[in-house]
């Protein structure tokens, strides 16, 4: 059996080796963590023998040695267990900020249900079930709320309660997909409790005191299913980093737009609305351009196959200011408008009245000088054309 989650500060250990078969070792007793219900297995050593892998099998607790080591020892040996303290203390701190976190939910979300979780090297994820949309206040809240129960050192504790007085508590967060054990054969269950905060059954190892976790770092939210909503966060130097490069990139941002990062929102808003306003002005300015680019070309129009058509090249404007332009003078001005120009590469827009295809046209001209296009009957484009725009209207007129 595993004593870790019992003990989980106590990271060195004397067992006997009881059973042995190529790499897998099974001890009389171990505080290794066997991975499970989203925390990794612990790493660290059995005697000289790094330790690669922890699972639970058959009822065992397996250790998978590194398959380059050359163990010391054999099946009745007193071997030394050592946990990585390290790993074991971010996994401990991290697991622990996951019930704060799903704590911090229980007072902001609706309909509130236990997901799933799970522990990364660099972030954590709690999955919960709510009919709440999380958007970024809410983000916000919960991160505030977290780092709230943190700072107020909240005792933690854990005990094994008997089952059916576990299953009767209302208070107690249950995952029975992914908290493995929890739920099994047993007669009891184990309940970690954060004290005045949250309650949960889990097999996991945990800190003593909310004060323990450090810093959290909510970084995103998403939506991996129906009713779910993901929340992902770091802890410890990830979270402390992620936190220092948004510090940095506000004040970086609040520098460029010469304002503070307390009013950095509102000047982002008032850019937005400067920005919206130039584009509108902008397109205005560009359909006038058309317009009087029309009206210079009304004149010039030419007749092949008894048809006129209006050929000309337009600057700084593309393909997609023209398009509507283009279709509303074919058949009026002309009964086929041609317009070609420079977006990057040389591009040309045709109208017609139908009786002539304009992707016919866009495919004559493509075949002459490459690219590629196509569209409706009565409207067509074409780019990537190896020619400039006054030889495409040139090569039209002939």
């Amino acid at each position: 059996m595993t004593r870790a989650p019992a003990e989980p500060y106590l990271t060195s250990f004397d067992a006997t080796v009881e059973r042995r078969d190529g790499r897998d070792v099974v001890l009389s007793e171990t505080y290794f963590y066997a991975e499970s219900g989203g925390q990794p297995a612990d790493r660290g050593t059995l005697g000289n023998a790094p330790v690669a892998n922890v699972q639970k099998r058959d009822g065992e607790v397996v250790h998978t040695l590194d398959p380059e080591s050359e163990p010391d020892f054999e099946v009745g040996d007193t071997v030394v267990g050592r946990v990585d303290e390290e790993f074991r203390t971010y996994c401990m701190r991290a697991h622990t900020a996951s019930h704060v976190l799903y704590g911090a939910g229980r007072r902001v979300l609706d309909d509130l249900g236990y997901g799933g979780f799970d522990i990364g090297e660099e972030k954590v994820r709690v999955d919960f079930r709510t009919s709440t949309d999380v958007d970024d206040a809410l983000l916000a809240e919960l991160e505030r709320l977290t780092n709230r129960a943190v700072w107020d050192s909240l005792p933690v504790s854990w005990e094994e309660v008997p089952k059916s007085e576990a299953m009767e508590r209302d208070e107690i967060a249950f995952n029975t997909k992914t908290e493995e054990g929890v739920l099994s054969d047993s007669d009891t269950v184990r309940v970690v409790d954060v004290a005045d905060w949250d309650v949960a059954a889990c097999g996991g190892t945990h800190v003593e005191n909310t004060r323990e976790i450090g810093s959290v770092t909510l970084l995103d939210r998403s939506n991996p299913g129906e009713g779910l909503t993901r929340v992902e966060f770091a802890v410890g130097p990830s979270a402390v980093r992620k936190r220092t490069d948004e510090k940095r990139a506000a004040l970086d941002a609040a520098r460029v737009a010469g304002t503070s990062v307390a009013d950095l929102p509102d000047e982002i808003a008032r850019l937005s609305d400067e920005v919206e306003s130039l584009e509108a002005e902008l397109r205005d300015a560009k359909s006038q351009l058309v317009g009087a680019k029309i009206d210079e070309l009304a004149d010039e129009t030419v007749s092949r196959d008894g048809r006129e058509w209006l050929v000309g090249t337009i600057d700084g404007v593309g393909p997609n200011d023209l398009a509507d332009r283009v279709q509303e003078l074919a058949g009026d001005a002309a009964d086929v408008v041609v317009l070609a120009g420079k977006d990057g590469s040389t591009f040309l827009v045709a109208g017609t009245d139908g009786d002539v295809a304009a992707g016919d046209v866009v495919s004559e001209v493509t075949a002459e000088f490459g690219g590629g296009g196509g569209g409706s009957p009565t409207f067509a484009q074409g780019g990537g054309l190896s020619a400039e725009p006054e030889d495409v209207v040139g090569f039209l007129r002939e």
